[in-house]
């Protein structure tokens, strides 16, 4: 079933600013750990109002044998490429695919922007991939039809293994040595234009002693687009409309999901990018429904979750949706509070930063 999901938007006193917090840039973690379940972890109560510190390894603490953690199986692409106009190698062209809009069609943000005219060519890779601009869509994105030997390479993911790539939040100023870093180690389905980057915690071997605790784990998919990360431009937050990017929810998933709440597990969410799939088709009662589409809930203060108990989230950008997100699963003040202690407790932030788990 397919279905594009707008949330209803409830009007809210609350400002862009309510969401604002200092972050010394020294915080913001600029590589992943070492070991990926050894960031910290801070555990917010909401029953209790109690903040503990641990460390990410720590979290089956804190799961239940009837538990079903909910995983985003989404997986990034290196979607950065350099070329240069067609006929012209000194005018030179930066592009991130953002969507893809059919096999070799795909919406993307280029610099320069004002040079990107419908019809320019632009060459990348000596010429082994070319692309045609063919549209002109929201925020001023580009549609671009790709061409290459079909014959050499199955599909356009072949050609960016070759010459793409990752594309880094613009944060992150120091190279990634190894690209699967940035890459969930259950990363499945080729797509997004940034990590859900919560995943990055979970080894291979925390996974297998989660299952081995009777927790279930249940992948869905959101490809991650810039429209979760764009910043917040309207003052009061009900003026912000969020970009739509494409979820599915498997058959399997859905009834592991469903099967586990009824006999009174918690479903617990890896990421805002999970939480807002979730939710995006969640009904009335809870129940999960397999589905797939496209969503641009908007998930802020005031919003009545219908399924989702726990989340396991990093720490994000002030102002951000993402931080509108948490807030809105636990308290503003209570979160804001949090925010503040682990700038004062050293924390890193962003995504290659610590994680935070709200019960």
């Amino acid at each position: 079933m397919n279905k594009v999901i707008i949330n209803e938007k409830k009007h809210t006193d609350l400002k862009t600013a309510d969401f604002f917090y200092d972050l010394p840039e020294a915080l913001i973690a600029q590589h992943p750990m070492e070991q990926r379940d050894h960031s910290r972890l801070m555990v917010l109560d909401r029953k209790n109002q109690t903040l503990e510190h641990k460390h990410f390894f720590d979290i089956l603490e804190y799961l239940e044998p009837d538990d079903v953690l909910v995983i985003n199986d989404s997986k990034v692409i290196p979607a950065r490429l350099f070329g240069h106009v067609e006929g012209r190698e000194e005018a030179l062209v930066e592009l991130l695919l953002l969507r893809q809009r059919d096999l070799d069609a795909w919406e993307t943000l280029v610099k320069p922007g004002k040079r990107a005219r419908v019809g320019m060519r632009i060459v990348f890779g000596g010429g082994i991939l070319v692309g045609e601009i063919t549209d002109i869509v929201e925020e001023g994105n580009r549609i671009i039809q790709f061409e290459y030997d079909h014959e050499k390479y199955g599909n356009i993911y072949e050609i960016l293994q070759e010459i793409g790539l990752m594309p880094l939040p613009p944060y992150i100023t120091e190279q990634l040595k190894d690209n699967a870093r940035y890459q969930t180690v259950y990363a499945r389905e080729e797509g997004s234009a940034a990590a859900p980057t919560a995943g990055l915690h979970f080894t291979p071997e925390l996974l297998e002693k989660i299952k081995a605790k009777g927790v279930a784990i249940a992948p869905v998919m959101l490809h991650v687009g810039l429209g979760t990360f764009r910043p917040v431009k309207a003052e009061s937050i009900n003026d912000h409309v969020m970009h739509t990017e494409f979820f599915s929810v498997p058959e399997e998933s859905a009834r592991i999901i469903n099967e586990r709440k009824a006999r009174g597990g918690r479903l617990i969410c890896v990421g805002t990018t999970s939480c807002r799939t979730i939710e995006s088709v969640a009904e009335e009662n809870g129940h999960i429904p397999a589905m797939s589409g496209d969503t641009g809930i908007f998930i802020y203060p005031g919003y009545r979750f219908r399924a989702v108990d726990a989340l396991i989230t990093n720490f994000h950008l002030p102002e951000s949706t993402l931080l509108m997100l948490v807030s809105a699963f636990y308290n503003r003040e209570k979160v804001m509070e949090a925010y503040h202690t682990a700038v004062e407790e050293k924390y890193r932030f962003f995504s290659f930063g610590d994680a935070m788990l709200i019960r």
